[in-house]
């Protein structure tokens, strides 16, 4: 086997694995059906009748069994999506949720209380960090941001007696930092907190319940939807206690997705381990193309040698997704990258990732850190995500880009 061909069996060997369940996953027939349709239509509806009082009662105590109570408070398809999203990541329970940024929100809202305080790496998502230096500040919560690479000795000397959540996101945001998901679970228990884990990056290939993890989130926006046409979210639990608080906090602040975001994800879920199987061997062939460019610093795959934690990646996870960040030499300027995104054909120029076209972000000046300064060495930075494009027309696509580049560059001097 060729160094590529390890590479390409390291990144989608996860998705291979998955492909069976994700096509059988929540899709019980009852013991009566005589036919069934493959896929179950979406149900709209807010009222719920019942044949009697007593009925409406009895349903009503129910709430934490995923029962059909009233539209707000989930219908079937949404019941459906949330056992297939329990399974894949290895939960108890599933709660779906209106957004990515949602199922970031509601644990934070359900498990820290006044005066708490809250440890979150300093490489999350940009809108949860925001989350909680406006609202959990307004709350009386306080945060402090520690490294993602932190050791176990620097994450214990951060704890304090009121820490009631320790947030983990593997890979970080923006700088794919990579972190140990198991030790961080155990300091997080040692002091009595929990431990929640945004897996957006990792969902199929990283397990959060086997590693430790209380709270897992997912934005089902990116991958399991697939085709950047719905905005929904996923909080899972491992603790029957937990889900009795989380499904509280949801029902309190009206948190559900509506049926047909919920079919539309179910059914890009079924093609999930196919779409990222392809797309994992893509990003893996571009990473390795740039990786040897001689504009190019870092490329910043957890599947590379180079990337921050991945003898941990290596370690923890099945696979890896198609996003991945470049950060090009300091002779380059923001101007001349800028210049090279808007003359690419095949990257489209937008946020938010995991459908199956291709996309550029320019991270540079949008990332926000607080206890660990920008590389030095280092100049401007973007973020692309892989499609289901040919991948050689997307290194021609970026050579082209290059040439653009080190042009802006020339000219500028």
């Amino acid at each position: 086997m060729t160094d590529r061909e390890s590479m390409h069996h390291a990144v989608s060997r996860g998705w291979r694995e998955m492909g069976t369940l994700l096509v059988h996953l929540a899709r019980d027939l009852p013991p009566d059906a005589r036919g069934t349709l493959v896929n179950q239509p979406p149900t709209r509806g807010s009222t719920v009748l019942f044949p009697t009082v007593a009925d409406m009662n009895r349903n009503g105590t129910r709430r934490y069994d995923h029962e059909v109570i009233y539209g707000a408070m989930g219908t079937p398809i949404q019941h459906e999506l949330e056992a297939a999203i329990a399974a894949v990541e290895g939960a108890r329970h599933t709660q779906i949720v209106s957004s990515g940024l949602a199922a970031c929100t509601t644990p934070l809202l359900a498990f820290l209380g006044k005066n708490g305080h809250c440890l979150i790496p300093d490489s999350v998502y940009g809108p949860t960090r925001r989350f909680a230096n406006t609202v959990l500040r307004r709350f009386g919560v306080e945060t402090t941001y520690y490294p993602p690479l932190t050791d176990a000795e620097g994450l214990r000397a951060m704890m304090r007696p009121n820490t009631q959540v320790v947030v983990a996101e593997s890979p970080g945001s923006h700088t794919f930092e990579v972190q140990d998901i198991r030790m961080i679970a155990d300091i997080a228990h040692e002091h009595g907190a929990r431990l929640l884990l945004d897996n957006t990056w990792g969902v199929g290939i990283f397990r959060p319940f086997d590693h430790g993890v209380d709270i897992a989130v997912q934005a089902l926006t990116k991958y399991p939807a697939g085709h950047s046409d719905s905005i929904i979210g996923a909080v899972s639990v491992a603790d029957e206690q937990d889900w009795h608080v989380l499904r509280d906090t949801c029902i309190q602040l009206g948190q559900v997705a509506g049926p047909d975001d919920c079919w539309l994800t179910l059914r890009g879920l079924r093609t999930m381990g196919a779409r990222l199987e392809r797309q994992s061997r893509s990003a893996i062939d571009v990473a390795l193309w740039l990786a040897d460019r001689p504009e190019v610093a870092r490329v910043l795959h957890p599947a590379l040698p180079s990337c921050p934690g991945h003898a941990i990646w290596r370690r923890d996870f099945s696979g890896a997704s198609s996003l991945f960040g470049v950060v090009f030499r300091p002779e380059y300027s923001q101007e001349a990258m800028v210049a090279m995104i808007d003359s690419l054909t095949l990257f489209g120029i937008g946020a938010s990732w995991g459908g199956y076209e291709s996309l550029v972000l320019p991270t540079t000046g949008g990332v926000v850190r607080t206890c660990a300064p920008d590389a030095p060495d280092c100049g401007p930075a973007f973020r692309l995500h892989i499609g289901l494009e040919n991948p050689e027309d997307l290194i021609a696509d970026l050579s082209a880009g290059l040439e653009v580049l080190t042009g802006a560059a020339s000219y500028g001097d």
